[in-house]
């Protein structure tokens, strides 16, 4: 191989930290979510005495959103970064997400789909909380995107297993 091979090689492989600065974003954009989180905890306990039921539920349902936000960004933070960029050498540390062992980039989609459903579920569970304030084709079009989300989980995860299968196979034959 030549000079330049090895060269090209090792840029073409050092690439991958051009997405360190993209994962530190993200860490950014989580600090966000915790602000806005204690900023509507704050308004939730300030106002406890003058909300209803429903606005409380609400108000908490947005809490929960904030915190399956931000689950979904540790994952694609974590996750992404151990396997685009590099290992985080995390074997022996007590805090280790348990997910992380085993994760890859079709795990990996398929944890970021269901984290997708999730969010997309409390959306429409708020949505039904309000229909009566709602046009019933706004409920409509949220159930048809939350069950696009469904299907397209269920694909990724069913494409995933196929491959996994086709490398189990092929790791057997050889």
């Amino acid at each position: 191989m030549t000079n330049l091979g090895r060269v090209l090689k090792s840029c073409i492989f050092a690439s991958r930290w051009l997405q360190a600065p993209l994962y530190f974003g993200l860490i950014v954009a989580q600090a966000v979510y915790v602000y806005l989180f204690m900023v509507e905890l704050s308004h939730l306990i300030h106002r406890i005495g003058n909300l209803t039921e429903t606005d409380i539920m609400l108000i908490v349902l947005g809490l929960i959103d904030v915190v399956m936000i931000a689950n979904l960004l540790i994952m694609v933070i974590v996750g992404g970064y151990e396997t685009f960029v590099s290992r985080l050498n995390l074997e022996d540390h007590p805090d280790q997400p348990e997910w992380l062992s085993h994760v890859n980039a079709g795990v990996l989609k398929v944890k970021l789909a269901t984290a997708l459903i999730g969010i997309s579920a409390i959306h429409l569970l708020k949505t039904f909380i309000n229909a009566g304030q709602l046009e019933d084709r706004v409920v409509m079009w949220q159930v048809a995107i939350h069950m696009v989300f469904v299907v397209s989980a269920m694909a990724m995860a069913y494409t995933d297993k196929l491959m996994t299968q086709t490398l189990v196979l092929n790791k057997q034959h050889h």
